[in-house]
């Protein structure tokens, strides 16, 4: 696995846990903005893995 696809599945997990967390306390602002960064960093975790394989 490339090393920066590995980075943005890192992120990916820890925006995930963050958007939980702010969801469960009731900032649903916040918690949109950590899926949007969820979504964000899953996209660029296949681009980085289709890359390699291409």
């Amino acid at each position: 696995m490339p090393r920066l696809a590995l980075y943005a599945l890192i992120v990916c997990v820890l925006a995930v846990v963050a958007a939980v967390v702010s969801f469960t306390q009731g900032v649903v602002l916040v918690g949109v903005v950590w899926v949007l960064l969820a979504g964000l960093s899953s996209n660029m975790c296949w681009y980085y893995l289709k890359r390699r394989r291409a």
